[in-house]
């Protein structure tokens, strides 16, 4: 049984031409999975019986089995998918003031093993294909306040540029007027710094935001947090990011998680506003989730808003994002890590 997520609406119609429907069919069909959200062919009140039961006979909505779900007392919310092969993926919803954003993965664990990420601790398994990436976005949605995704980050499990065609793939389409039609401004791809990645992305002609997870200004700190940087060194991937903002126009973001002991003291602020200075960018601050199998706790208050205020000084545009979902195993794969070892 193949799954329609695969057929963009011409795909769609070329097979219901096939069947002797015509073309409209495939703008309804289209209709109730990502507008409606449904995802069951029976509930598609306004098709003909038999070509529901023909739909349900060829194709499927779904493939994946939700299985937990948590909900954080700052309402995010957070979902664990097993996918067909038995791998598993997670999936979050970030409510705040004017916004729904969803953050999904692009891969079944993560080769990158970055220090303070749980996504890699069980080893990298497989990309997803874009049809799995849309699958998660439309389980988010259905499961939002209003059944509404405003904005969407590629920022879960997984390297996104390392996936860069299936990722793209599912950019477009969510972007499409035909299904969920999220504006590509409201997109963000978030990158731990592959720098061909960043250069193609440079020629795609999209809107997007970039999102660089940068979390530390010198090359022996950031390769010690990130092993990519022994691959992409810091100085070369300041220099991308550079060229990346020249040719699209575009402000880049670098995340910044704040990490006791490691990455969060004033000298590491000095640094980091000296590489900057003069990029249109802005620095997002997170202090860290504590993940205690990784020894990864965040920094005092006090040396978070002193790293904050130094950067502000030195003239860089910095925010400071407090962790959402700690009570909920928030960090990008603790759920699923933690379910793993169970089995």
């Amino acid at each position: 049984m193949k799954d329609i997520k695969d057929l963009d609406p011409r795909e769609l119609e070329r097979v219901l031409s096939g069947w002797r429907e015509p073309a409209f069919r495939a703008a309804q069909v289209f209709l109730w999975i990502y507008k409606k959200g449904a995802v069951d062919f029976e509930a598609m009140s306004n098709l003909p019986s038999g070509l529901r039961q023909r739909l349900k006979e060829n194709f499927r909505v779904l493939s994946s089995k939700l299985v937990k779900r948590l909900k954080s007392s700052d309402g995010t919310e957070k979902f664990l998918f097993g996918l067909e092969d038995k791998n598993y993926i997670e999936a979050v919803i970030i409510p705040a003031k004017g916004r729904i954003t969803g953050c999904v993965s692009t891969q079944a664990g993560c080769k990158f093993c970055c220090r303070f990420c749980a996504s890699g601790v069980s080893g990298f398994r497989r990309n997803l294909t874009a049809r799995e990436i849309i699958e998660e976005i439309l389980y988010l949605r259905n499961n939002s306040s209003g059944k509404k995704l405003s904005h969407l980050v590629f920022m879960g499990t997984g390297e996104p540029l390392d996936n860069y065609d299936n990722v793209l793939k599912a950019i477009r389409f969510v972007n499409s007027p035909d299904t969920f039609n999220i504006g590509a401004r409201k997109i963000t791809i978030s990158t731990s710094g592959v720098i061909p990645g960043i250069k193609k992305l440079a020629r795609e002609g999209l809107q997007i935001e970039l999102s660089v997870s940068l979390h530390a200004a010198d090359e022996k700190t950031r390769s010690t947090i990130m092993p990519v940087n022994k691959i992409y060194p810091l100085k070369d991937l300041i220099a991308a990011c550079r060229e990346y903002i020249g040719k699209t126009n575009r402000q880049v973001t670098f995340e910044y998680i704040l990490i006791k002991d490691m990455n969060s003291g004033l000298k590491n602020a000095q640094k980091l506003s000296k590489i900057l200075t003069g990029m249109n960018c802005k620095v997002n601050i997170i202090p860290c989730n504590v993940i205690e199998e990784l020894e990864v706790y965040p920094p005092e208050k006090k040396e978070i808003l002193s790293f904050k205020d130094h950067l502000s000084r030195s003239g860089i545009n910095v925010t400071l994002r407090r962790p959402r979902g700690a009570d909920i195993e928030a960090a990008c794969g603790q759920l699923r890590m933690r379910y793993e070892k169970k089995l």
